[in-house]
């Protein structure tokens, strides 16, 4: 069996977002192995934007990165001894924990709602994104993913808590989103990347008809056959027109993905210094 090359980060990042995506190719591309872990809660609606999909069609190419579905840990240590690549898993973490020392563990979920868990001494360095995470309390970084203040937090405050007010795209906030009322199974016949009129019937939540909320570009919407908690996103239009985007990565992600990147280094930094003091 191939053996790991230990010379290189092993990450694990929490969640198959578009956040986490664009995390992962940074870390890829700067020669780190990365696994992200799927978490059902909230669901993925921006699959154009991510490597979700690739837990059901086995590999899902993004820009220039292709990431591949692992099934397994004996798979995950198996990549570890070939280039480096994103690998895609329903895996958790406690099922990655024994496959090798955790380099580094990213938070991407972005769960408002939940109470974050403490990821410290789980990993060589623990990064919490969005609401939830304090360096004092259950990270060793946070990162401040809200859009106007996207970055490290430097001090042990915690990151801000979600306020419920949706960002603007096109000048159109909230009343781009659909939220499902209640707890159901989402069944759709429609592709991301749709132009789609106001009131047409995009899917049903338990046979309940969802329609979309105005005209546009369908840029995110729930898998068809997922089970979805109630109060979460099911799918978003973009109102932009000819500037509309539903593939490859955005600035938003892109700038969190600094961000973590950026954290990463300081970490190193200052590991150098604790082991070379002046």
């Amino acid at each position: 069996m191939p053996q790991p090359n230990d010379h290189r980060l092993f990450a694990v990042i929490l969640g198959t977002n578009e956040i986490a995506s664009a995390i992962g190719i940074q870390l890829v591309r700067a020669g780190h192995y990365v696994v992200l872990s799927h978490d059902p809660d909230p669901p993925v609606i921006r699959r154009k934007m991510a490597f979700h999909d690739a837990l059901f069609t086995d590999t899902v190419q993004l820009e220039d990165v292709v990431a591949e579905r692992v099934d397994d840990g004996v798979q995950v240590h198996q990549a570890l001894g070939r280039a480096p690549q994103i690998m895609v898993t329903w895996l958790g973490l406690l099922d990655l924990l024994p496959v090798r020392h955790i380099d580094l563990l990213i938070d991407a979920r972005l769960q408002k709602r939940r109470i974050t868990p403490d990821l410290r001494r789980l990993a060589g360095l623990a990064i919490g994104l969005g609401p939830g995470f304090s360096s004092d309390f259950n990270c060793d970084v946070a990162v401040e993913t809200r859009p106007g203040r996207i970055g490290l937090v430097t001090d042990t405050r915690w990151t801000d808590a979600a306020d419920g007010v949706a960002s603007s795209l096109g000048a159109v906030g909230a009343e781009r989103f659909v939220y499902s009322q209640f707890a159901g199974r989402w069944h759709t016949p429609v592709e991301i990347g749709t132009r789609v009129y106001k009131d047409l019937v995009l899917g049903h939540l338990s046979g309940v008809p969802v329609v979309a909320p105005r005209d546009g570009i369908l840029r995110g919407i729930a898998r068809d056959g997922s089970e979805v908690p109630a109060g979460v996103k099911l799918l978003e239009i973009d109102p932009r027109g000819r500037d509309a985007q539903w593939t490859g990565t955005d600035d938003r992600g892109r700038a969190i993905a600094n961000a973590t990147a950026a954290a990463v280094r300081l970490h190193a930094a200052r590991r150098t210094t604790q082991r070379n003091p002046a």
